[in-house]
């Protein structure tokens, strides 16, 4: 009798291969989250808002965007720092920034917004002490290295300069994305998490990001929760946004087959069908947004 012996399962977390994963998710990604950009900026209009008033950002700063994906955000700092300020809009994935790009000529940006394909824990090989701010909006948290992202952020930070980020608070305040990570672990029978692995939830703790910034050397940090929930017309929609948008999901279903993949995005929209309200859909979400001076 032959036995046919199952490959291990990793016992590491491999950074590199995550990093060429997760820069594949984008490019692919990068028409539906452009497409979605009004959605998302006035999703976390609020937490935005928060992120640009606890870091200062105003008229002449000159600020690094670390994982700026299309750019929404950069264009909204650059109308804020004006004509005499500028935005670095960096991104590991190129797809995004072109839309970034794009935008910023078509609003006439174009001359404040510059772009940069960098990965965020690549950040030391720009110049030194060369900008006033360094925001972050829901990219920290997918980095292996967290250390090594702020380390390269304080690297480009003035003295005194600013970093500020926005995470996810916890999965139970944040169901309208872990109740779908959560089913699709169960169905993909996927292990736990590997040490070290990033993930949307991995500051989200209680004194987990203050305790982030304080190792990498900021001071005066100060974090704040922002209500952030998610309004849609219905459960189907924001089922819909995720699908489109979210390519974690669909990497963690990789090994299901068709079928399997439109039977959980079902379960999904059924589990998800419960913050539907008589006002639409109201998806519970709460970010973080922290800050600290270098």
């Amino acid at each position: 009798m032959n036995t046919v012996l199952q490959p291990a399962a990793p016992t590491a977390f491999d950074a590199k291969k995550f990093k060429t994963t997760t820069r594949a998710q984008w490019q692919s990604a990068a028409e539906a989250w452009h497409r979605w950009g009004p959605f998302i900026g006035s999703w976390l209009a609020d937490a935005t808002e928060a992120m640009f008033e606890a870091a200062r950002v105003g008229p002449g700063c000159r600020i690094l965007d670390i994982a700026a994906g299309a750019g929404e955000q950069s264009l909204a700092a650059a109308r804020r720092v004006g004509a005499g300020g500028h935005v670095l809009a960096t991104d590991i994935a190129p797809a995004l920034l072109a839309y970034a790009e794009r935008d910023a000529q078509a609003a006439g940006l174009g001359g404040i917004v510059a772009t940069r394909e960098i990965d965020g824990e690549a950040l030391t090989s720009l110049p030194a002490a060369s900008f006033d701010v360094a925001i972050s909006r829901v990219g920290l948290i997918y980095f292996p290295d967290q250390q090594r992202a702020l380390a390269g952020m304080k690297h480009a930070l003035k003295p005194g300069g600013r970093v500020a980020a926005i995470v996810y608070s916890t999965p139970e305040r944040n169901a309208f994305f872990s109740l779908p990570v959560k089913i699709i672990r169960e169905r993909a029978r996927l292990p736990a998490p590997l040490a070290g692995q990033p993930g949307p939830f991995s500051l989200g703790g209680d004194g987990v990001l203050e305790a982030a910034f304080a190792k990498a050397g900021f001071k005066d940090i100060v974090v704040r929760r922002v209500p952030s929930p998610v309004k849609l017309p219905s459960a189907a929609e924001c089922v819909r946004f995720e699908r489109e948008s979210f390519g974690a999901l669909h990497q963690m279903m990789s090994g299901l087959d068709e079928h399997q993949r439109a039977q959980v995005w079902h379960d999904i929209e059924v589990a998800l069908a419960t913050f539907e309200t008589k006002d639409g859909f109201v998806g519970p979400c709460e970010m973080l947004v922290g800050v600290g001076t270098a």
